[in-house]
């Protein structure tokens, strides 16, 4: 465990007085990581080069961002692109593995995922004429189907994008055995994992991951994105770019000229996260391994304190979050009633539990939710019991 109150001294926002639930969307910023954006910034800074300090603060502030996301995702520092976000990041893969698709290929995509690893393949394979094939949603389990994405991958699969937690649901599909089914007909894996890797330790080789997406926004860091594979794989995709530019790989994908400071902001987040509850471990990744756990224990803790309020709500609450492996995120409906209104009504008591369908539009509608959506609840590090009971007791107010 850690202590709740130190870390939370550490994020000047929380001094609004509001209680946010809505992690899954980004969390708050802790006051190290706007720091090192700010210092950064300051300066010297410069195109990357080695002659002058300006040059070299630029030039190790991308090489220190490559190692810190190699240790939190479990890759080499040569195979980490910085995105302008996960979005960008898959459209710009896709576009770039479509280059080796034809007519009769086929790309694999699921209910659960968010739009963002849904629709830039949908696009990209109609485009080249490839067909697309789903992997169905059960809402009676909040997970993948096994039937159906056994259905779904056939010998002319080139790629699976799969999500490695749902932003809606917090469902935990098993990635290595959509990758095991996956890599059998010498297809692809691409995983997003915005929403999973604000909650378990990434190791890219062990979930079975060729490609990976994450966004340091949603643990504690800046605005953009990372995608992390192997130097190798990424030597055999070329993206258009500028004729000067260079071809080395990861920069080929890097267009134009860095943001150093968000670079910067984002390597802070790794060593925030490393250093919540270090253990003994001498390694950033050791820290962070000891620092997830100490994360997920807590998560287990206050997940049970809201799974009980909201259980004694009785059925005035529907819980969609029901798959036996999750993170902490809920997701609910309320019989009869708006759940946009009662986002309201948290929000006059400053809690910030949105309403909505927050871009996963296939599970939203394979829920029968549409547009109107739900209302959901994200736990981070940062919330307290006190959080918790506020929610608790706006809902209850609501209802009543």
């Amino acid at each position: 465990m850690y202590d709740v109150a130190a870390l939370r001294a550490q994020f000047p926002s929380l001094e609004s007085g509001i209680a946010h639930f809505d992690g899954p969307g980004g969390t708050q910023t802790p006051a190290v990581v706007a720091e090192a954006v700010a210092r950064t910034l300051a300066g010297p800074l410069s195109n990357r080069g080695r002659l002058v300090a300006s040059e070299r603060n630029a030039d190790d502030t991308v090489a220190a961002f490559r190692q810190a996301y190699a240790d939190l995702l479990g890759a080499e520092p040569g195979g980490v692109v910085f995105g302008r976000s996960a979005t960008a990041l898959v459209y710009d893969f896709s576009r770039a593995l479509a280059r080796h698709w034809s007519p009769g290929d086929e790309v694999v995509v699921t209910r659960l995922d968010h739009d963002a690893n849904v629709r830039p393949w949908v696009q990209t394979a109609e485009a080249v004429g490839a067909t697309v094939r789903w992997v169905d949603l059960d809402p009676a389990t909040a997970d993948l189907d096994p039937a159906s994405l056994a259905e779904a991958i056939t010998d002319h699969t080139r790629l699976v994008a799969v999500t490695g937690a749902s932003n809606l649901l917090g469902t935990r599909p098993d990635l290595p055995a959509v990758a095991r089914a996956a890599h059998a007909v010498g297809a692809l894996v691409f995983v997003d994992a915005v929403h999973l890797a604000a909650h378990e330790l990434i190791d890219l080789e062990a979930l079975g991951a060729d490609l990976l997406v994450c966004s340091p926004y949603k643990f504690f860091g800046p605005h953009c994105g990372v995608l992390a594979a192997a130097p190798a794989l990424l030597e055999t995709l070329h993206p258009d770019k500028l004729l000067p530019a260079t071809d080395a790989v990861p920069e080929r994908f890097e267009l134009g000229t860095l943001p150093y400071e968000l670079m910067a902001g984002a390597t802070a987040a790794v060593d925030f996260l490393a250093d919540l509850s270090p253990g003994d471990g001498s390694s950033r990744r050791e820290r962070l391994r000891s620092s997830y756990a100490a994360i997920g224990a807590r998560e287990e803790e206050l997940g049970r304190r809201l799974a009980d309020g909201l259980a004694a709500l009785g059925d005035a609450v529907t819980i969609h979050s029901v798959a036996a492996r999750r993170t902490p995120t809920t997701f609910l409906t309320l019989p009869g009633r708006s759940t946009a209104e009662a986002a309201e009504l948290l929000a006059s008591r400053d809690v910030l539990a949105p309403s909505g369908t927050f871009y996963a539009y296939e599970p939203a509608r394979r829920l029968g939710l549409g547009e109107s959506g739900g209302l959901r609840a994200g736990l981070a590090p940062y919330t307290s019991d006190d959080d918790v009971d506020r929610l608790l007791d706006g809902l209850t107010a609501f209802l009543r």
